[in-house]
């Protein structure tokens, strides 16, 4: 524990650090008010559904646990990476900013309707509040999981836990019928798009995420 404190020690007396943690915290607050906007107008607006090739012919489970709640555990893990590892939040903050970001466009742009028959899902959960039910395109459950692989990519047991996750998760909302299958493998193109745009708009935040002696 006194490594990690020592560690954040180091960073936080940096103003440029500080600054651009602060954008970075505050780029993810931002994109969580879009995404809500976002998840309003897709509600008011949604439309038909359609058929589908995986999800017709499977049946629908009851996922919530793993939708709400699992995601949620998935999300106490990365907040304990970063945690651990204090130089990595302006980078992974406006990485997954800018994944919520383009994602509140998409589904505004697309207005399927949530398929008839699917898991129930309780409106009164705490987190319940990310999603309204007819934000189809594209999946957050199988993006989000499988960036964090790709942000990871250089700690193999990581990047091995994270692809497991995309898939798992891939595997719930499909089961549940709460995506289509298109929303669901489209997730992990995209994903890899907006983690190659991150790169490129936040390259010095990139390079400290990166940096192995980063407390030197």
């Amino acid at each position: 524990m006194k490594k990690i404190f020592n560690r954040h020690k180091f960073f936080w007396k940096k103003k440029s650090f500080i600054y651009s943690s602060i954008a970075g915290v505050a780029l993810l607050l931002a994109s969580l008010v879009v995404n809500y906007f976002a998840n309003v107008y897709t509600m008011d607006h949604a439309g038909n559904y359609v058929s589908d090739i995986i999800l017709d012919n499977i049946p629908v489970v009851n996922v919530e646990f793993f939708f709400y709640d699992g995601f949620f555990l998935l999300w106490v893990f990365v907040i304990f990476l970063v945690f651990n590892e204090p130089h990595r939040i302006p980078f992974l903050a406006k990485n997954i900013a800018l994944f919520i970001l383009i994602r509140s466009v998409f589904i505004m742009l697309t207005h399927l309707g949530i398929p008839p028959k699917h898991s129930t899902l309780d409106p009164n959960d705490i987190f319940s509040f990310t999603t309204l039910g007819n934000d189809m395109f594209f999946s957050s459950h199988s993006g989000l999981p499988f960036m964090m692989a790709l942000v990871f990519w250089e700690d193999k047991n990581l990047r091995f836990f994270f692809i497991l996750a995309s898939i798992f998760f891939a595997s719930v909302v499909l089961l549940g019928h709460l995506h289509y299958s298109i929303d669901v493998f489209a997730a992990f193109f995209i994903s890899y798009t907006i983690f190659h745009i991150s790169q490129n708009f936040f390259p010095k935040d990139y390079q400290l995420f990166m940096k192995k002696n980063a407390y030197e």
